[in-house]
């Protein structure tokens, strides 16, 4: 079994900065990708941004030069700096997991999700 715990999120306002962590825990053999999503309601979700395990980062174009992935390979965590945040970020942002269990199963495991309210 495999969960991916999120936590950081929260308000603040226009302008200001979150730092999201999720970390994963289980039984894992290997993490591949990880990645940040979300979704604001009425909308589809959404990637943010995605990172491999060599640290090879993606983003999205909205939030390019304002949020940063990491991760740490050994604690399996990935991380998810948010700065200069404006309202339309807000939404409820969700790990996910590329990963193969020690059973040696590939499986795309996510998050319960952390809401994050950017207010004007």
């Amino acid at each position: 079994q495999v969960q991916l715990v999120e936590s950081g999120g929260g308000l603040v306002q226009a302008g200001g900065s979150l730092n999201l962590s999720c970390a994963a825990s289980g039984m894992i053999f290997r993490v591949n990708v990880m990645g940040w999503y979300r979704q604001a309601p009425g909308k589809q979700r959404e990637l943010v941004a995605g990172i491999t395990s060599g640290g090879s980062t993606n983003y999205a174009d909205s939030v390019k030069g304002r949020f940063t992935i990491s991760r740490d390979n050994g604690k399996n965590t990935v991380y998810l700096q948010m700065n200069s945040l404006k309202p339309e970020d807000t939404a409820v942002y969700y790990c996910n997991a590329d990963l193969i269990t020690t059973w040696r199963l590939s499986r795309d495991a996510w998050g319960q999700g952390t809401q994050v309210t950017v207010s004007s």
